[in-house]
């Protein structure tokens, strides 16, 4: 870049900071504006496996890969599959050194990040509202307290409602007939014995028809569940999600019949259960060039999470720092990076529908015709099968 661009990444999630720590590492200032008041402000999710060939690829692109791995649990590589009657129908485990796609906490592999900019590159409680294309080829920045602020370059790394796509592209998200409701269990092993048996030291997910339960070990003994079906989107009309007692007893009827052990996952979780409908972005999703801005991650390709999500924000944050970096103007720069991205994230937008339908079915029938090997093709097992990060995040 023959000249120092003024450079705007709205969102402080994964695909964001990664992307702002690798223009810092060569020398290009970057600001981040996020909506949550500091870094601590919400939960930032489970737990991930982060893949050799894209999100490590990232982490090593911002000098982290060394720092990830302290902190990374390769053991978290098993999976168990079981029908709804408790029968292990698949175990797999990672071999002897395979650091493939260990596992590590969304919220440490965020502080991580962080840790790695410069102070002050992150602008906390700086919700963007809006971005305008100028002419020139510049970019207004509009926050929600109406001051506003240029830059040759936007980011929109803001997740799946982004306020950065609609300068680019009228698409929205739409509902993909499925929701996960998410609870949780702490101090497992010792409190939760049973709970820490059928989850192992990874993930497991027992499933029939368009029903299945998941349950994936964090670290420090949490484990997140995640209650998946088939069903309309106001599959909660007339029951107060507040109400823990009311939304287990609903959720009990939903999966009527199952193993006991399988039941005590709806029984006997901690807290409340926060209700989290999937939605995706149109497959392909394209938009026009607009000079000035592009967007990576969900805000660009929000797809099913089956566990390629955040890898492929990891991914895009680093190859378009890269593209900046390497090429003499943004209108380049922009060019190398999204003939690159479009492609990929197309490919694996039609992946991951091929993968929700083949693990959610369409079917009324509660069976479990479809949890042999034969409907778990090596494909999509196991990191096809894992929820990468069931909320979406948002600036």
């Amino acid at each position: 870049m023959s000249t120092t661009p003024r450079i705007a990444i709205v969102g402080a999630g994964l695909g964001g900071l990664v992307c702002a720590g690798v223009l810092q590492r060569h020398g290009v200032p970057v600001t981040v504006f996020e909506r949550e008041s500091d870094p601590h402000s919400r939960s930032q999710g489970g737990t991930l496996d982060i893949h050799e060939g894209t999100g490590q690829v990232a982490l090593r692109a911002a000098g982290l890969f060394d720092q990830f791995l302290a902190l990374a649990r390769p053991e978290s590589q098993e999976w168990r599959l079981y029908d709804r009657h408790a029968t292990l129908i698949r175990h797999d485990q990672a071999g002897e050194g395979d650091l493939s796609r260990p596992e590590i906490d969304r919220g440490q592999l965020r502080t991580l990040l962080l840790g790695s900019l410069g102070p002050g590159t992150v602008r906390w409680n700086h919700p963007v509202r809006a971005v305008t294309p100028l002419p020139g080829g510049t970019t207004r920045v509009h926050h929600h307290d109406h001051t506003t602020a240029d830059f040759d370059l936007v980011i929109g790394a803001d997740g799946a409602w982004s306020r950065v796509r609609p300068a680019l592209s009228d698409a929205q998200p739409s509902y993909a007939g499925v929701t996960m409701v998410e609870t949780h269990f702490d101090d497992v092993d010792e409190r939760h014995p049973g709970i820490a048996h059928l989850v192992g030291r990874g993930t497991m997910s027992a499933k029939a028809g368009g029903r299945s339960l998941v349950m994936q070990r964090n670290s420090n003994g949490h484990v997140r569940v995640y209650i998946t079906f088939r069903g309309p989107q106001d599959w909660h009309n007339g029951l107060d999600l507040a109400d823990t007692e009311a939304v287990r007893a609903r959720l009990l009827v939903q999966y009527q019949g199952w193993h006991g052990s399988l039941l005590g996952i709806l029984r006997d979780n901690e807290g409340g259960f926060i209700n989290r409908p999937m939605f995706v972005l149109p497959v392909p999703h394209s938009w026009r060039r607009v000079p000035g801005s592009t967007l990576l991650g969900d805000a660009a390709h929000l797809m099913p999470p089956v566990g390629v999500g955040a890898n492929l924000a990891l991914l895009d944050g680093a190859e378009l720092a890269h593209a900046v970096i390497e090429h003499p103007t943004l209108d380049e720069a922009l060019d190398a990076y999204e003939s690159v991205m479009r492609p990929r994230a197309l490919d694996n937008a039609k992946t991951a529908e091929q993968m929700l339908a083949t693990l959610m079915p369409d079917t009324d029938t509660d069976t479990d015709t479809d949890t042999d090997d034969a409907a778990f093709p090596d494909a999509l097992w196991p990191a096809g099968a894992a929820p990468d990060s069931p909320a979406a995040h948002t600036s």
